[in-house]
Protein backbone atom coordinates (compact mmCIF):
# COMPACT_ATOMS: atom_id res chain seq x y z
CA UNK A 1 0.00 0.00 0.00
CA UNK A 2 1.61 3.25 -1.06
CA UNK A 3 0.82 6.72 0.14
CA UNK A 4 -0.57 9.16 -2.26
CA UNK A 5 -3.42 8.27 -4.35
CA UNK A 6 -7.01 7.72 -3.72
CA UNK A 7 -9.01 4.74 -4.29
CA UNK A 8 -12.71 5.11 -3.94
CA UNK A 9 -15.32 2.60 -3.92
CA UNK A 10 -18.08 0.93 -2.16
CA UNK A 11 -17.59 -1.88 0.30
CA UNK A 12 -20.55 -4.11 -0.28
CA UNK A 13 -23.40 -2.48 1.55
CA UNK A 14 -21.05 -0.03 3.12
CA UNK A 15 -19.88 1.45 -0.14
CA UNK A 16 -17.35 3.82 1.24
CA UNK A 17 -13.82 4.96 1.18
CA UNK A 18 -10.96 6.46 -0.65
CA UNK A 19 -7.36 6.16 0.34
CA UNK A 20 -3.82 5.49 -0.57
CA UNK A 21 -3.05 2.95 -3.19
CA UNK A 22 -3.75 3.23 -6.85
CA UNK A 23 -2.86 6.57 -8.37
CA UNK A 24 -5.36 8.03 -10.76
CA UNK A 25 -5.06 11.56 -12.15
CA UNK A 26 -7.79 14.05 -11.30
CA UNK A 27 -10.81 14.12 -13.54
CA UNK A 28 -12.31 17.60 -13.70
CA UNK A 29 -15.76 18.42 -14.87
CA UNK A 30 -16.33 19.25 -18.45
CA UNK A 31 -14.97 17.51 -21.49
CA UNK A 32 -18.42 17.60 -23.02
CA UNK A 33 -19.83 17.03 -19.53
CA UNK A 34 -19.96 13.46 -18.34
CA UNK A 35 -23.21 11.60 -18.62
CA UNK A 36 -24.93 10.00 -15.68
CA UNK A 37 -25.63 6.32 -15.45
CA UNK A 38 -28.90 6.84 -13.63
CA UNK A 39 -30.64 10.06 -12.86
CA UNK A 40 -28.82 13.06 -11.60
CA UNK A 41 -25.77 12.15 -9.66
CA UNK A 42 -22.04 12.04 -9.84
CA UNK A 43 -20.60 11.46 -13.26
CA UNK A 44 -19.37 8.05 -14.18
CA UNK A 45 -15.86 9.34 -13.57
CA UNK A 46 -15.93 11.42 -10.39
CA UNK A 47 -13.91 14.55 -10.18
CA UNK A 48 -10.91 15.35 -8.03
CA UNK A 49 -11.76 15.95 -4.42
CA UNK A 50 -10.11 18.03 -1.82
CA UNK A 51 -8.05 15.92 0.56
CA UNK A 52 -8.53 12.57 -1.01
CA UNK A 53 -6.18 10.52 1.09
CA UNK A 54 -8.49 8.20 2.85
CA UNK A 55 -8.38 4.50 3.24
CA UNK A 56 -10.93 2.21 1.76
CA UNK A 57 -12.98 0.67 4.52
CA UNK A 58 -12.45 -2.76 5.93
CA UNK A 59 -12.39 -4.93 2.80
CA UNK A 60 -10.92 -2.84 -0.01
CA UNK A 61 -11.85 -3.73 -3.53
CA UNK A 62 -11.18 -2.27 -6.93
CA UNK A 63 -12.79 1.09 -7.11
CA UNK A 64 -13.15 4.10 -9.28
CA UNK A 65 -10.75 6.82 -8.24
CA UNK A 66 -11.89 10.20 -7.12
CA UNK A 67 -10.05 13.19 -6.10
CA UNK A 68 -12.52 16.88 -0.09
CA UNK A 69 -13.06 20.16 1.49
CA UNK A 70 -13.49 18.56 -0.36
CA UNK A 71 -15.09 21.46 0.81
CA UNK A 72 -16.03 21.62 3.20
CA UNK A 73 -17.04 21.97 5.72
CA UNK A 74 -14.31 24.29 8.07
CA UNK A 75 -13.81 24.18 5.69
CA UNK A 76 -12.54 24.59 6.24
CA UNK A 77 -13.91 25.07 5.11
CA UNK A 78 -17.41 27.99 9.20
CA UNK A 79 -19.39 30.50 10.87
CA UNK A 80 -19.37 28.86 14.14
CA UNK A 81 -19.99 31.37 16.85
CA UNK A 82 -20.55 29.27 19.89
CA UNK A 83 -22.27 30.03 23.10
CA UNK A 84 -19.97 30.48 25.96
CA UNK A 85 -20.39 29.48 29.51
CA UNK A 86 -21.40 32.20 31.87
CA UNK A 87 -22.22 34.87 30.83
CA UNK A 88 -22.83 33.60 27.31
CA UNK A 89 -21.53 35.80 24.51
CA UNK A 90 -22.56 35.53 20.92
CA UNK A 91 -22.60 32.00 19.56
CA UNK A 92 -19.53 30.82 17.69
CA UNK A 93 -19.21 29.83 14.07
CA UNK A 94 -19.28 26.53 12.25
CA UNK A 95 -16.40 24.62 10.79
CA UNK A 96 -14.72 26.76 8.27
CA UNK A 97 -16.62 29.90 8.97
CA UNK A 98 -15.88 30.78 12.50
CA UNK A 99 -15.83 34.33 13.65
CA UNK A 100 -12.59 36.08 13.40
CA UNK A 101 -9.95 34.55 15.59
CA UNK A 102 -8.12 37.73 16.43
CA UNK A 103 -4.98 37.92 18.49
CA UNK A 104 -5.35 40.79 20.80
CA UNK A 105 -7.18 43.97 20.05
CA UNK A 106 -10.25 44.01 17.87
CA UNK A 107 -10.15 45.90 14.61
CA UNK A 108 -10.63 49.60 14.86
CA UNK A 109 -14.25 50.27 15.51
CA UNK A 110 -14.94 46.76 16.83
CA UNK A 111 -16.71 43.99 14.98
CA UNK A 112 -15.33 41.02 13.10
CA UNK A 113 -11.78 40.69 11.93
CA UNK A 114 -12.06 40.95 8.17
CA UNK A 115 -8.59 39.52 7.56
CA UNK A 116 -9.72 36.09 8.75
CA UNK A 117 -13.12 36.48 7.14
CA UNK A 118 -11.42 37.22 3.82
CA UNK A 119 -9.10 34.20 4.13
CA UNK A 120 -12.07 31.95 4.80
CA UNK A 121 -13.97 33.30 1.79
CA UNK A 122 -10.94 32.83 -0.48
CA UNK A 123 -10.53 29.28 0.82
CA UNK A 124 -14.12 28.41 -0.08
CA UNK A 125 -13.82 29.87 -3.57
CA UNK A 126 -10.64 27.90 -4.12
CA UNK A 127 -12.31 24.67 -2.96
CA UNK A 128 -15.14 25.10 -5.46
CA UNK A 129 -12.67 25.94 -8.23
CA UNK A 130 -10.57 22.88 -7.43
CA UNK A 131 -13.57 20.60 -7.56
CA UNK A 132 -14.58 22.10 -10.89
CA UNK A 133 -11.25 22.15 -12.71
CA UNK A 134 -9.12 19.63 -10.80
CA UNK A 135 -6.08 21.91 -11.00
CA UNK A 136 -3.09 20.09 -9.50
CA UNK A 137 -1.40 23.41 -8.73
CA UNK A 138 -4.33 24.87 -6.79
CA UNK A 139 -3.09 23.67 -3.41
CA UNK A 140 0.32 25.21 -4.00
CA UNK A 141 -1.24 28.60 -4.72
CA UNK A 142 -3.58 28.52 -1.74
CA UNK A 143 -3.85 25.45 0.54
CA UNK A 144 -7.46 26.06 1.52
CA UNK A 145 -7.90 23.24 3.97
CA UNK A 146 -4.76 24.07 5.91
CA UNK A 147 -5.88 27.70 6.14
CA UNK A 148 -9.34 26.73 7.36
CA UNK A 149 -7.96 24.41 10.02
CA UNK A 150 -5.59 27.13 11.22
CA UNK A 151 -8.42 29.65 11.52
CA UNK A 152 -10.55 27.09 13.34
CA UNK A 153 -7.70 26.27 15.72
CA UNK A 154 -7.31 29.92 16.65
CA UNK A 155 -11.00 30.27 17.38
CA UNK A 156 -11.06 27.03 19.35
CA UNK A 157 -8.25 28.26 21.60
CA UNK A 158 -10.26 31.42 22.26
CA UNK A 159 -13.41 29.42 22.94
CA UNK A 160 -11.64 27.21 25.47
CA UNK A 161 -11.33 30.16 27.82
CA UNK A 162 -14.79 28.88 28.76
CA UNK A 163 -15.61 25.40 30.13
CA UNK A 164 -14.38 22.79 27.67
CA UNK A 165 -17.49 20.61 27.78
CA UNK A 166 -19.75 23.54 26.91
CA UNK A 167 -17.50 24.55 24.03
CA UNK A 168 -17.39 21.04 22.56
CA UNK A 169 -21.15 20.59 22.90
CA UNK A 170 -21.73 23.97 21.29
CA UNK A 171 -19.47 23.18 18.36
CA UNK A 172 -21.24 19.90 17.74
CA UNK A 173 -24.61 21.59 17.98
CA UNK A 174 -23.57 24.16 15.41
CA UNK A 175 -22.14 21.54 13.05
CA UNK A 176 -24.49 18.57 13.18
CA UNK A 177 -27.93 20.02 12.25
CA UNK A 178 -26.72 21.42 8.89
CA UNK A 179 -24.96 18.09 8.29
CA UNK A 180 -28.11 16.10 9.13
CA UNK A 181 -30.28 18.31 6.92
CA UNK A 182 -27.91 17.89 3.97
CA UNK A 183 -27.36 14.22 4.72
CA UNK A 184 -31.08 13.44 4.66
CA UNK A 185 -31.28 14.30 0.97
CA UNK A 186 -28.05 12.50 0.11
CA UNK A 187 -28.97 9.33 2.02
CA UNK A 188 -32.50 9.18 0.59
CA UNK A 189 -31.14 9.66 -2.94
CA UNK A 190 -28.64 6.83 -2.45
CA UNK A 191 -31.33 4.53 -1.01
CA UNK A 192 -33.43 5.19 -4.11
CA UNK A 193 -30.38 4.21 -6.17
CA UNK A 194 -29.99 0.74 -4.67
CA UNK A 195 -27.88 1.50 -1.61
CA UNK A 196 -28.45 -0.53 1.53
CA UNK A 197 -26.25 0.55 4.47
CA UNK A 198 -25.06 -1.60 7.33
CA UNK A 199 -24.37 -0.53 10.90
CA UNK A 200 -22.01 2.13 9.55
CA UNK A 201 -25.10 4.29 9.03
CA UNK A 202 -24.34 5.60 12.54
CA UNK A 203 -21.62 7.75 10.97
CA UNK A 204 -24.38 9.72 9.25
CA UNK A 205 -25.50 10.72 12.75
CA UNK A 206 -22.13 11.64 14.26
CA UNK A 207 -19.38 11.64 11.61
CA UNK A 208 -16.46 10.63 13.81
CA UNK A 209 -15.76 8.16 11.00
CA UNK A 210 -16.36 8.52 7.29
CA UNK A 211 -20.10 8.09 6.57
CA UNK A 212 -20.77 5.23 4.13
CA UNK A 213 -22.28 5.69 0.71
CA UNK A 214 -22.52 4.09 -2.69
CA UNK A 215 -20.73 4.89 -5.92
CA UNK A 216 -23.73 6.78 -7.27
CA UNK A 217 -23.51 9.37 -4.51
CA UNK A 218 -19.76 9.46 -4.11
CA UNK A 219 -19.36 12.97 -5.44
CA UNK A 220 -21.59 14.32 -2.68
CA UNK A 221 -20.46 12.37 0.37
CA UNK A 222 -16.73 12.18 -0.22
CA UNK A 223 -16.15 15.74 0.96
CA UNK A 224 -17.19 14.69 4.47
CA UNK A 225 -13.59 13.84 5.38
CA UNK A 226 -13.30 17.48 6.36
CA UNK A 227 -16.19 17.44 8.83
CA UNK A 228 -14.85 14.23 10.33
CA UNK A 229 -11.36 15.70 10.75
CA UNK A 230 -12.77 18.93 12.18
CA UNK A 231 -14.80 16.94 14.69
CA UNK A 232 -11.69 15.03 15.77
CA UNK A 233 -9.87 18.31 16.38
CA UNK A 234 -12.79 19.73 18.35
CA UNK A 235 -12.95 16.67 20.60
CA UNK A 236 -9.18 16.62 21.10
CA UNK A 237 -8.67 20.37 21.55
CA UNK A 238 -9.08 20.60 25.34
CA UNK A 239 -6.21 18.11 25.75
CA UNK A 240 -4.19 19.55 22.86
CA UNK A 241 -4.38 23.06 24.26
CA UNK A 242 -3.21 21.93 27.71
CA UNK A 243 -0.21 20.15 26.17
CA UNK A 244 0.51 23.08 23.86
CA UNK A 245 0.59 25.58 26.74
CA UNK A 246 3.25 23.56 28.57
CA UNK A 247 5.79 23.94 25.75
CA UNK A 248 4.34 25.85 22.77
CA UNK A 249 7.22 25.81 20.28
CA UNK A 250 8.43 22.25 20.95
CA UNK A 251 4.85 20.93 20.70
CA UNK A 252 4.31 22.89 17.48
CA UNK A 253 7.45 21.42 15.90
CA UNK A 254 6.71 17.91 17.16
CA UNK A 255 3.28 18.08 15.51
CA UNK A 256 5.08 17.44 12.21
CA UNK A 257 6.38 14.11 13.50
CA UNK A 258 3.22 11.95 13.13
CA UNK A 259 3.00 12.35 9.36
CA UNK A 260 6.70 11.47 9.06
CA UNK A 261 6.13 8.37 11.17
CA UNK A 262 3.20 7.36 8.98
CA UNK A 263 5.34 7.84 5.88
CA UNK A 264 8.55 6.16 6.94
CA UNK A 265 7.93 3.94 9.98
CA UNK A 266 4.33 2.78 10.48
CA UNK A 267 1.32 2.97 8.24
CA UNK A 268 -2.10 3.43 9.86
CA UNK A 269 -4.64 0.64 9.35
CA UNK A 270 -6.50 0.57 6.09
CA UNK A 271 -9.90 1.53 7.51
CA UNK A 272 -11.91 4.45 8.86
CA UNK A 273 -9.68 4.87 11.88
CA UNK A 274 -6.52 4.90 9.75
CA UNK A 275 -8.07 7.42 7.39
CA UNK A 276 -8.94 9.67 10.31
CA UNK A 277 -5.45 9.36 11.79
CA UNK A 278 -3.86 10.34 8.49
CA UNK A 279 -5.96 13.46 8.01
CA UNK A 280 -5.53 14.40 11.68
CA UNK A 281 -1.75 14.13 11.37
CA UNK A 282 -1.73 16.01 8.06
CA UNK A 283 -3.37 19.13 9.52
CA UNK A 284 -2.29 18.94 13.16
CA UNK A 285 0.40 21.60 12.68
CA UNK A 286 -2.12 23.96 11.07
CA UNK A 287 -4.54 23.57 13.98
CA UNK A 288 -1.77 24.20 16.51
CA UNK A 289 -0.56 27.26 14.59
CA UNK A 290 -4.04 28.59 15.27
CA UNK A 291 -3.36 27.98 18.96
CA UNK A 292 0.00 29.74 18.64
CA UNK A 293 -1.67 32.74 17.07
CA UNK A 294 -4.37 33.01 19.69
CA UNK A 295 -2.00 32.46 22.61
CA UNK A 296 0.35 35.21 21.41
CA UNK A 297 3.23 32.79 20.74
CA UNK A 298 3.72 33.92 17.14
CA UNK A 299 3.65 37.58 18.05
CA UNK A 300 6.70 37.12 20.29
CA UNK A 301 8.85 35.56 17.59
CA UNK A 302 11.29 37.54 15.45
CA UNK A 303 10.31 37.97 11.80
CA UNK A 304 13.58 36.55 10.44
CA UNK A 305 13.13 33.32 12.39
CA UNK A 306 9.52 32.83 11.31
CA UNK A 307 10.21 33.63 7.67
CA UNK A 308 13.20 31.27 7.48
CA UNK A 309 11.31 28.46 9.19
CA UNK A 310 8.26 28.96 6.95
CA UNK A 311 10.38 28.99 3.79
CA UNK A 312 12.09 25.79 4.93
CA UNK A 313 8.72 24.09 5.43
CA UNK A 314 7.49 25.31 2.04
CA UNK A 315 10.70 24.18 0.37
CA UNK A 316 10.50 20.68 1.77
CA UNK A 317 6.80 20.31 0.99
CA UNK A 318 7.22 21.59 -2.56
CA UNK A 319 10.34 19.51 -3.16
CA UNK A 320 8.66 16.34 -1.91
CA UNK A 321 5.60 16.86 -4.12
CA UNK A 322 7.63 17.36 -7.30
CA UNK A 323 10.35 14.84 -6.49
CA UNK A 324 7.82 12.05 -5.98
CA UNK A 325 5.62 12.62 -9.02
CA UNK A 326 6.59 9.22 -10.39
CA UNK A 327 5.40 7.55 -7.20
CA UNK A 328 2.15 9.46 -6.83
CA UNK A 329 1.45 10.27 -10.45
CA UNK A 330 1.03 13.97 -9.70
CA UNK A 331 2.37 16.82 -7.63
CA UNK A 332 -1.15 17.63 -6.38
CA UNK A 333 -0.83 18.14 -2.62
CA UNK A 334 -4.14 16.39 -2.08
CA UNK A 335 -2.51 13.19 -3.31
CA UNK A 336 0.69 13.55 -1.28
CA UNK A 337 -0.02 13.89 2.47
CA UNK A 338 3.52 14.62 3.60
CA UNK A 339 3.87 17.37 0.99
CA UNK A 340 0.48 18.76 2.00
CA UNK A 341 1.55 18.81 5.64
CA UNK A 342 4.77 20.75 5.14
CA UNK A 343 3.53 23.10 2.42
CA UNK A 344 0.39 23.97 4.40
CA UNK A 345 2.47 24.40 7.56
CA UNK A 346 4.78 26.95 5.95
CA UNK A 347 1.95 28.76 4.20
CA UNK A 348 -0.37 29.16 7.19
CA UNK A 349 2.50 30.09 9.49
CA UNK A 350 3.24 33.09 7.29
CA UNK A 351 -0.44 34.06 7.14
CA UNK A 352 -0.97 33.78 10.88
CA UNK A 353 2.30 35.50 11.73
CA UNK A 354 1.48 38.35 9.38
CA UNK A 355 -1.75 38.85 11.31
CA UNK A 356 -0.19 38.44 14.77
CA UNK A 357 2.89 40.59 14.25
CA UNK A 358 1.45 43.38 12.12
CA UNK A 359 -2.11 43.30 13.50
CA UNK A 360 -3.62 43.38 10.02
CA UNK A 361 -7.42 43.58 10.04
CA UNK A 362 -8.48 44.28 6.43
CA UNK A 363 -10.80 47.00 7.70
CA UNK A 364 -10.53 48.58 4.24
CA UNK A 365 -13.05 45.99 2.99
CA UNK A 366 -15.79 48.17 4.48
CA UNK A 367 -15.13 50.71 1.71
CA UNK A 368 -16.22 48.15 -0.89
CA UNK A 369 -19.74 47.42 0.21
CA UNK A 370 -20.57 44.62 -2.24
CA UNK A 371 -17.31 42.82 -1.64
CA UNK A 372 -17.67 43.28 2.09
CA UNK A 373 -21.23 41.94 1.96
CA UNK A 374 -20.09 38.93 -0.06
CA UNK A 375 -17.39 38.12 2.50
CA UNK A 376 -20.02 38.36 5.24
CA UNK A 377 -22.32 35.91 3.45
CA UNK A 378 -19.47 33.48 2.82
CA UNK A 379 -18.59 33.46 6.50
CA UNK A 380 -22.18 33.27 7.69
CA UNK A 381 -22.94 30.35 5.35
CA UNK A 382 -19.59 28.56 5.16
CA UNK A 383 -20.99 25.16 6.15
CA UNK A 384 -23.82 25.51 3.64
CA UNK A 385 -21.43 26.43 0.83
CA UNK A 386 -19.08 23.59 1.68
CA UNK A 387 -21.73 20.90 1.96
CA UNK A 388 -23.86 21.90 -1.01
CA UNK A 389 -21.27 23.05 -3.53
CA UNK A 390 -20.64 19.58 -4.97
CA UNK A 391 -24.34 18.96 -5.43
CA UNK A 392 -24.56 22.33 -7.18
CA UNK A 393 -21.77 21.32 -9.55
CA UNK A 394 -23.41 17.95 -10.19
CA UNK A 395 -26.77 19.57 -10.99
CA UNK A 396 -25.08 22.15 -13.22
CA UNK A 397 -24.16 19.40 -15.70
CA UNK A 398 -27.70 18.30 -16.70
CA UNK A 399 -28.83 21.91 -16.55
CA UNK A 400 -26.19 22.89 -19.10
CA UNK A 401 -27.17 19.87 -21.19
CA UNK A 402 -30.61 21.44 -21.56
CA UNK A 403 -29.05 24.65 -22.86
CA UNK A 404 -27.95 22.75 -25.95
CA UNK A 405 -31.61 22.46 -26.93
CA UNK A 406 -31.85 26.23 -27.31
CA UNK A 407 -30.20 27.29 -30.60
CA UNK A 408 -29.29 30.76 -29.32
CA UNK A 409 -27.62 29.30 -26.24
CA UNK A 410 -25.77 26.75 -28.33
CA UNK A 411 -24.52 29.48 -30.66
CA UNK A 412 -23.61 32.21 -28.21
CA UNK A 413 -22.85 30.54 -24.88
CA UNK A 414 -19.59 28.67 -24.16
CA UNK A 415 -21.47 25.53 -23.13
CA UNK A 416 -18.39 23.30 -23.36
CA UNK A 417 -16.26 25.55 -21.18
CA UNK A 418 -15.30 24.50 -17.67
CA UNK A 419 -15.57 28.17 -16.74
CA UNK A 420 -19.21 28.18 -17.80
CA UNK A 421 -19.81 25.16 -15.56
CA UNK A 422 -18.01 27.01 -12.75
CA UNK A 423 -20.30 30.01 -13.22
CA UNK A 424 -23.50 27.94 -13.30
CA UNK A 425 -22.29 26.08 -10.23
CA UNK A 426 -21.97 29.36 -8.34
CA UNK A 427 -25.44 30.43 -9.48
CA UNK A 428 -26.83 27.25 -7.95
CA UNK A 429 -24.78 27.75 -4.78
CA UNK A 430 -26.25 31.23 -4.41
CA UNK A 431 -29.71 29.72 -4.85
CA UNK A 432 -28.94 27.16 -2.14
CA UNK A 433 -27.76 29.78 0.38
CA UNK A 434 -31.23 31.31 1.05
CA UNK A 435 -33.02 27.99 0.50
CA UNK A 436 -31.09 25.88 3.01
CA UNK A 437 -28.65 28.22 4.75
CA UNK A 438 -31.18 29.11 7.43
CA UNK A 439 -30.43 25.72 9.02
CA UNK A 440 -27.17 27.24 10.24
CA UNK A 441 -29.16 29.93 12.05
CA UNK A 442 -31.41 27.33 13.65
CA UNK A 443 -28.36 25.36 14.79
CA UNK A 444 -26.97 28.56 16.30
CA UNK A 445 -30.27 29.24 18.12
CA UNK A 446 -30.71 32.42 16.14
CA UNK A 447 -33.66 33.74 14.19
CA UNK A 448 -33.51 32.14 10.71
CA UNK A 449 -32.60 34.53 7.89
CA UNK A 450 -32.42 34.13 4.15
CA UNK A 451 -29.01 35.82 4.19
CA UNK A 452 -26.70 36.38 7.18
Amino acid sequence: MSWGSEQQGQQGQQGYGYGYGQQVPPQPYGQGYPQYDQGYGPPAQPVQYEQPWQYVAEEPRAAASNTIQMDPVQAEPRTEPEPGSVPEPEPEPEPGSEPEPDAGPRPKGGGRDRYFDALRAIALVRVVAYHTFGWAWAGLVFPSMGVMFALAGSLMAKSLERPALKVVKSRMRRLLPPFWFWGFFVVVAMLIHDWMPGWQIVFWIVPVGDPPGNQWGIQAWEILWYLRTYLWFVLMSPLLLKVFRKAPLPVLLLSLAPILVFQYAWQPPYNRFGSGLTDFATFLFCWLVGFAHREGVLQRLKPALVILASLALLAYGGWYAFAHQAEFGTYDLDEVPIAQTFWSAGFVTLLMYFKAYYDVDFAWLARFKRLDRTVTIFNGRAVTIYLWHEIALVLAVPLIDQFWNVPAFEKWLPLESQWFLFGIGWVLIWVAIPLVGWVEDVAAKKKPKLLP
